[in-house]
């Protein structure tokens, strides 16, 4: 296969720094669960936690408003919760925030999505805002995983691998490895439902996108 003059190199595997876990539905396939007991730094979105901690797990910082986590957490946990009252972001990106600022930039988000689609739209559309900050963060769910990207990338996965992509901008966009073309789409739905024809596929384009890769199960 033909290569584009794509320079980064994103690999399907992800070792994170640390965790988020948001207040969506947890997870219970194997991969984003592995990446959960791959680090102890596991950071709990405000009320998210009191799942955590029913599932049996003490989380290493709870990080929020404090408006939807229970008052036996709030007594019980003091020490670990962070309150952020700005009410100009949400719990996602008061966690997120709270771990740059520890010097943390590869994160892994699990419990992103679900319940309420308006959060699970809003979360997923943050990751571009997380890539403005210079961090490398990665939602996780029970299907597969959203990569926020810039410009000439790179992906290693399975042959046949469903894949989506969401423009934010581009210019240029074009792909080698899908089995159908790519474009500057002028809407979210246009760049869905796509496939990956070899073991890796490549992206040129300038400006920021969200590429979805499926776990292929």
């Amino acid at each position: 296969m033909e290569r584009t003059n794509a320079d980064t190199m994103t690999s399907y595997d992800f070792m994170p720094e640390a965790i988020v876990v948001g207040g969506g539905d947890f997870p219970s396939h194997q991969v984003p669960l592995k990446l959960l007991h791959s680090t102890s730094m596991v950071v709990c979105c405000d009320g998210a936690a009191d799942e955590y901690i029913a599932l049996g797990h003490t989380p290493w910082r709870i990080v929020g408003d404090g408006d939807s986590l229970s008052d036996e957490a709030k007594t019980k946990y003091s020490d670990i919760i962070r309150i952020n009252p700005n009410q100009e972001t949400n719990d996602q990106t008061k966690a997120v925030e709270y771990l740059a600022h520890k010097g943390i930039t590869d994160i892994a988000i699990i419990a992103a999505t679900g319940r309420r689609e308006d959060h699970t739209l809003g979360n997923i559309s943050l990751l571009i805002e997380y890539l403005h900050m210079g961090l490398n963060v990665r939602i996780y769910t029970d299907y597969g995983v959203m990569i926020a990207c810039h410009g000439n990338q790179s992906f290693s996965c399975r042959k046949g691998t469903a894949v989506s992509i969401f423009g934010f901008g581009t210019k240029g966009m074009t792909g080698i490895g899908l089995a159908y073309p790519i474009r500057d789409f002028t809407s979210w739905w246009q760049g869905t439902l796509n496939k990956t024809t070899q073991e890796m596929f490549h992206i040129t384009c300038e400006g920021d996108y969200i590429v979805y890769i499926d776990y292929n199960r």
